[in-house]
């Protein structure tokens, strides 16, 4: 099977290096276009915030400071993340994988869904931390999500992999 289009979910944990390593050598071997994405979670975004109103004698103006502090912490997270996708994809470049780079936010799991189906993506390759029982079930999985979901292939990436490649 030969894929032409490789969706890469990357964040800043080492897991992620290893997940972009893997899909670096898949997109060689295949002479295929990757594109890294991340996915900024909605409770980063200032969408957690919620709206009080001024009767329960809270300050417009603290309020309105909360927004503006909200929304600088956010805009410095998508700085960061910009920078790690560029330099991601530099280092793809330099080895002439074509490769783009976006993020969205959101749900990682709904987001890798949409954009795998919008880019046209043959497999998405992503990390798996290995939560399981009720961690996996309070906190959540993208790879479990996205496994169910896709509308492509999907490659995970166990946390145990990257121990293993760590290790040589």
């Amino acid at each position: 099977m030969s894929f032409q289009k490789i969706l890469v979910a990357l964040d800043d944990s080492q897991l992620s290096k290893v997940v972009f390593n893997r899909a670096l050598e898949m997109a060689q071997a295949n002479h295929a276009r990757m594109m890294l994405f991340h996915c900024v979670s909605q409770e980063m975004s200032g969408e957690s915030l919620a709206v009080l109103p001024v009767e329960l004698g809270l300050y417009p103006e603290l309020m309105d400071n909360a927004y503006q502090t909200e929304h600088l912490r956010v805009e410095q997270r998508i700085e960061q993340v910009q920078g790690m996708l560029a330099e991601y994809s530099k280092t793809a470049t330099v080895l002439e994988v074509p490769t783009e780079f976006d993020y969205k936010i959101g749900d990682a799991g709904e987001c890798l869904c949409q954009v795998a189906k919008n880019w046209g993506s043959d497999v998405i390759v992503l990390g798996r931390r290995g939560r399981t029982g009720w961690a996996e079930a309070l906190l959540g999985s993208v790879s479990n999500y996205v496994g169910h979901r896709a509308p492509c292939s999907v490659l995970v990436i166990q946390q145990v992999e990257m121990l293993e490649s760590m290790a040589l």
